[in-house]
């Protein structure tokens, strides 16, 4: 069973399973509760907490944040220590720009390798998209949005580049853009999915590039909004 969330900060959104916890096992906890978006930019990660919490020592807990700090999730300066990175307007435009060429280039691939189970997966999660734009849940709608563009882009078969995409799209997910934007833009958006979705069930690579570039261009331009 989790242990109780307890104390404040990001440590008091941690969990732990087990018993004895690796190294590996505190570095995706950290990742998966920093890029959940729950812990707001700039917070300070207090190690001794997080030690404390793992009943680890302090050595792989820093090993964790180094490699954080490798991938952007977090910045570090002297004497302030290890904090949620804080991106500016025109680092988040451009981390949707990679993350727009990156998707592009996976899609292509994807579409064409794609089969029955991956086209059920697809559809699976859309339903809950329509649940969470039905109900006005941004929430729901942030976290499903994310799993259906998994969901397409699986069968492309290049690890390393879905890897440098899960990279950008951690560092985009703090700012929680699906719950900065109105009904109106969440509903528009689950309208392309609906498009990428149903080219993706017919395999029509040209018909999905272009659902998704306008896709990526509406948010795009939700991104610039909250941004004035």
């Amino acid at each position: 069973m989790a242990q109780p969330r307890r104390q404040s900060g990001i440590v008091s959104l941690l969990t732990r399973e087990d018993a004895y916890v690796s190294g590996p096992q505190v570095l995706s906890e950290l990742r998966r509760v920093i890029a959940s978006g729950a812990v707001p930019p700039g917070s300070p990660i207090p190690l001794d907490d997080v030690a404390a919490f793992f009943g680890v020592s302090l050595i792989p807990v820093r090993e964790a944040l180094k490699t954080l700090l490798g991938e952007g999730l977090l910045e570090h300066q002297p004497r302030l220590g290890y904090t949620v990175t804080a991106l500016s307007q025109a680092e988040l435009d451009e981390l949707y720009v990679v993350r727009g060429a990156l998707e592009a280039a996976a899609l292509e691939a994807a579409v064409r390798q794609s089969g029955p189970v991956d086209h059920e997966r697809a559809s699976q999660i859309h339903e809950a998209l329509d649940r969470a734009v039905a109900a006005d849940d941004a929430a729901g709608f942030q976290r499903a949005s994310r799993e259906f563009h998994e969901a397409l882009l699986a069968p492309c078969r290049m690890p390393r580049l879905l890897h440098m995409l899960d990279i950008a799209w951690n560092l985009t997910e703090p700012v929680q853009t699906m719950m900065r934007t109105t009904e109106q833009d969440r509903a528009g958006m689950r309208e392309d999915h609906q498009r990428m979705l149903d080219a993706f069930v017919a395999r029509d690579a040209e018909g999905l590039k272009a659902a998704a570039h306008e896709h990526h261009d509406r948010l795009t331009a939700c991104i610039a909004r909250i941004g004035d």
